[in-house]
């Protein structure tokens, strides 16, 4: 990363003792990437903008840890690892961010020691939660946060926990299996979150029947690409007339991918690593890899143009393009994007489907 004041800012929140202080430095740091995005390249963008947001959750957890220390309650009683999933886990978060988490920490090595490590995790997973909010990155709406003891386990908890899921494929036991598909560990002891990826993937070759149903999850949202080749707009409410780019192209193509690194015991996490992966593994051709990134690329680029600043000084957006911000040339970058999306779910399904 070349860019001197970024570098500075990013001193500064690793110095930073203060949450005022990480809330101020954030605002400064999304001007400035807001400022950089008509220079970089779209896929360096998100390098350095997820580096900024991995940036404040460490700085966040280590001062976390440290009040932790002030307050009686000692040092973390075992090693652990802080994941983050979704957007995040996949490196892919934008201006805005909300939290989407999970602790897995060593197994502790008798009863009172598993109650020292539920009650200090159960404290330290709070306060990194609320203080991030603090900071301005929102709680996960599906609750997928370590504040909550269902996604703070230890390692054999967590297997316990796998296990349950592969055996009862219920779409919110098939949902929940994807998402710690996308975890990556962001501090702490990563050998944790290898120990957890490495039982996921012993799970999912042994129990072929959850398959059928993380196809089903992985293709539930459909390309915005009507029968005709032309663009399906929002009909309906304020966003009449945008572009669903979050779920009719980003999703689409992310849960695709996904689903066939699983399926090639591929264990990164990032969309572009994982088609980098499938090509190296010769899943894909030459020509298909550098489509499907290019393609990707495009996703990721109008995924950013639906970012709106909002009252309180922080970014949001609902995922959908307004129809203005679309230039013929975009439009016709989306629908070849779109049709090699469409082919992609195509592909997914019979090759998933050989494999019944």
């Amino acid at each position: 990363m070349s860019d001197p004041f970024r570098l500075q800012l990013l001193k500064q929140i690793g110095s930073a003792d203060e949450l005022s202080v990480l809330r101020s430095l954030r605002d400064q740091v999304q001007e400035r990437m807001v400022a950089l995005l008509p220079e970089r390249g779209v896929e360096q963008f998100y390098v350095e903008m997820n580096e900024v947001h991995d940036a404040f959750i460490k700085r966040v957890i280590v001062l976390a840890e440290a009040d932790m220390a002030r307050r009686g309650k000692g040092s973390p009683p075992v090693p652990y690892a802080y994941l983050l999933f979704g957007s995040g886990g996949r490196e892919e978060q934008t201006l805005s961010s909300d939290q989407d988490s999970g602790i897995v920490y060593e197994d502790p090595r008798n009863d009172e020691d598993a109650v020292r490590c539920r009650d200090y995790f159960n404290d330290l997973a709070l306060w990194i939660v609320e203080s991030l909010q603090k900071i301005g990155y929102p709680p996960c709406d599906g609750n997928v946060l370590s504040s909550n003891a269902d996604w703070r386990l230890s390692l054999s908890e967590w297997k316990e926990r796998l296990n349950g899921w592969f055996e009862e494929p219920a779409w919110e036991s098939v949902r929940y299996l994807l998402i710690v598909a996308d975890g990556r560990c962001l501090y702490g002891k990563q050998e944790l979150v290898k120990g957890l990826k490495d039982h996921f993937y012993s799970d999912y070759i042994n129990t072929p029947v959850i398959v059928k149903r993380m196809l089903d999850n992985t293709l539930r949202h459909k390309v915005l690409l009507g029968v005709f080749g032309h663009l399906l707009k929002e009909q309906y409410g304020e966003d009449a007339g945008s572009l669903d780019i979050k779920y009719g192209a980003y999703i689409p193509m992310v849960n695709s991918i996904r689903l066939l690194a699983i399926q090639a015991n591929l264990k990164m996490t990032s969309t572009l690593e994982r088609i980098k992966g499938l090509h190296a593994e010769a899943q894909l051709s030459d020509e298909e890899a550098e489509e499907l990134s290019e393609a990707f690329r495009l996703f990721l680029k109008l995924r950013l143009m639906t970012t709106e600043k909002t009252e309180n000084g922080l970014y949001s957006n609902n995922g959908k393009l307004s129809g203005r911000k679309l230039t013929k040339e975009l439009a016709d970058e989306l629908k070849s994007g779109l049709k090699l999306g469409k082919k992609l779910q195509r592909r997914v399904y019979r090759q998933t489907v050989s494999r019944l």
